[in-house]
């Protein structure tokens, strides 16, 4: 047993006590994390706070970013929706302006087109008092034309060869004896 005790003194990984490192790694590992905290406090402590401010930067930029493309599309919906009461009038405006247009083009129309159809209308009237005159005047001459063949015709029929003999020594002895 006094060899184990013996032992014991010698084993490194024996303490003094259960709960506390030795003395001597009490100091140097005391030592070696203050120089660790304070490195961390001079180097790394900075960089941290710095990548927070910038991140804290980055996010202030997009809520402002995001703020002002909501004010902007809220803006913008507002004009749209104006501008679709704006257009619902102008429409209303519009079309009482086409259906008063049309209503004056509609009574010009009918207004040229009875002035067009009793042009037309006396036109016509001459034109058949015309064609009637003339063709009057066609009948006329194809009667006469017609009468003087019919009475050339009875005339020759009535007379023959004999009668124009006489007619023509009666005409001969009146000629002479006018003299």
């Amino acid at each position: 047993m006094r060899f184990l005790h013996l032992l014991a003194a010698e084993d490194p990984s024996q303490t003094h006590h259960w709960l506390l490192p030795e003395t001597a790694e009490i100091i140097y590992g005391g030592i070696a994390a203050l120089i660790i905290f304070a490195a961390l406090y001079k180097f790394a402590l900075p960089a941290a706070k710095k990548a927070l401010a910038a991140r804290t930067e980055r996010i202030q930029k997009e809520l402002d970013n995001a703020a002002n493309t909501r004010s902007a599309a809220e803006a913008e919906a507002s004009n749209i929706r104006k501008a679709v009461g704006d257009i619902a009038s102008e429409r209303a405006r519009l079309l009482a302006e086409a259906d008063q247009q049309a209503a004056t083009v509609l009574s010009e129309g009918r207004a040229r087109i009875a002035a067009e159809v009793a042009d037309l209308e006396a036109k016509a009237e001459a034109d058949i008092a015309a064609s009637r005159s003339r063709s009057s005047d066609e009948l006329r001459a194809q009667i006469a034309q017609i009468a003087s063949v019919a009475a050339q015709n009875a005339v020759s029929a009535a007379l023959n060869d004999g009668t124009k003999q006489e007619l023509i020594e009666g005409f001969i002895s009146s000629v002479g004896g006018a003299r």
